[in-house]
């Protein structure tokens, strides 16, 4: 008998991703963005993306089962994303999903969104090693985390950001600067012919006495705010090829020091960097960089599974069947604002509260 076929599902947010696994190995990985619907608005509209994933679904689980030269009762599992993330969104992922694995009579498992992310790179570069210090910077996201076992021991947080993400600031600042939405892409290609000791920007939490691992880049978005004033209000002209390079080279600054900083506190030797902004050329050269002096391996996705993807979260699924984990109840619902502790994320609705998490451990 071969080994078991994951079919994973995801919809958090503006990107509809259906993903085919088998032992380890990516058979299938098809994403429809509906990011250009949102452009125009600067930033994701949760109405327009949960009517995206409807239109997108069913042609991308179609095209995810050709790419792998499969058929819908060939598939031995389905995972999904059921949280964090935007209601609607996700509540058009489960729904499709718990369709797919009613129709296939095959097991459903919830998956939490950024375990997603951490798994995505054992699909590049095999198991994660035990353990590992891994940082996940995206558009909602920054954290450091020790993991050990993805699937059967709980993740540990060391540090989280305390208000805006590194991806977020790329945006609101990109806003500013007048670059195009999404903001991440459009700062890393405005850097490339600007001096990034032009603007002496600050390194939020750095200082002796600071939470060495927690993350604030909402400091850091008014101080390119006010950079953008000044010149404006002066009648100078503003350099936005500068300003996108100092920024960003302060953001991967702070990203890697704390990294790096986890990996010597723990002794941990290997780094996993996932997540969108994993694929900003300055955050990867300089954790490149610095890796490579600590003596310290460096682990990168490559840039297709960054961001949020199907993949992903079939590579979660094929873990959590390998590990005989309990699947995921028939009512299993959503929780957008889910913490990381496990990666199997199932809720289901509890009396007095909106949902309560049941079977997060492996």
């Amino acid at each position: 008998m071969g080994k078991p076929v994951v079919l994973g599902i995801e919809s958090s947010c503006d990107e509809t991703g259906a993903g085919i696994v088998r032992d380890g190995k990516l058979l299938a990985h098809v994403v429809a963005s509906s990011m250009d619907e949102h452009a125009r608005f600067g930033g994701v509209v949760p109405e327009i993306a949960a009517r995206a994933h409807l239109y997108a679904f069913n042609p991308v689980v179609r095209q995810a089962l050709d790419e792998a030269g499969l058929r819908l009762n060939q598939i031995d599992a389905v995972a999904v994303t059921t949280g964090p993330g935007l209601s609607g969104a996700l509540q058009v992922g489960l729904a499709g999903a718990k369709t797919l694995a009613y129709a296939a009579g095959v097991p459903l498992h919830g998956v939490h969104h950024l375990a997603g992310h951490v798994a995505a790179d054992t699909l590049e570069h095999g198991p994660l090693p035990d353990p590992c210090v891994v940082l996940i910077v995206s558009g909602g996201h920054t954290s450091l985390l020790l993991v050990r076992d993805l699937v059967r021991e709980p993740i540990l947080h060391l540090g989280d950001t305390l208000d805006d993400a590194a991806g977020e600031c790329f945006d609101k600042v990109a806003r500013i600067l007048g670059l195009p939405y999404p903001g991440g892409p459009a700062i890393d290609r405005a850097a490339r012919d600007g001096d990034p000791r032009a603007v002496a920007f600050p390194r939020p939490l750095t200082r002796t006495g600071d939470d060495p691992y927690a993350f604030s880049f909402s400091g850091l978005k008014t101080a390119a705010a006010r950079w953008v004033e000044r010149h404006r209000l002066r009648g100078e002209e503003l350099s936005v090829a500068d300003g996108a390079a100092a920024l960003q080279e302060a953001v991967a600054d702070v990203l890697t020091r704390k990294a790096l900083a986890a990996c010597r506190a723990y002794d941990v030797r290997t780094l996993v960097v996932v997540g969108g902004v994993a694929a900003n050329s300055r955050v990867r050269g300089l954790a490149e960089q610095r890796c490579a002096a600590a003596g310290i391996e460096l682990r990168v996705p490559p840039m297709t599974l960054c961001t949020d993807n199907g993949a992903m979260i079939a590579a979660v699924g094929d873990l959590l069947v390998q590990a005989e984990a309990e699947p995921a109840p028939l009512n299993v619902s959503i929780d957008p604002s889910a913490p990381l502790d496990y990666a199997s994320l199932t809720p289901v609705p509890g009396p007095g509260s909106l949902t309560r998490s049941v079977g997060t451990a492996a």
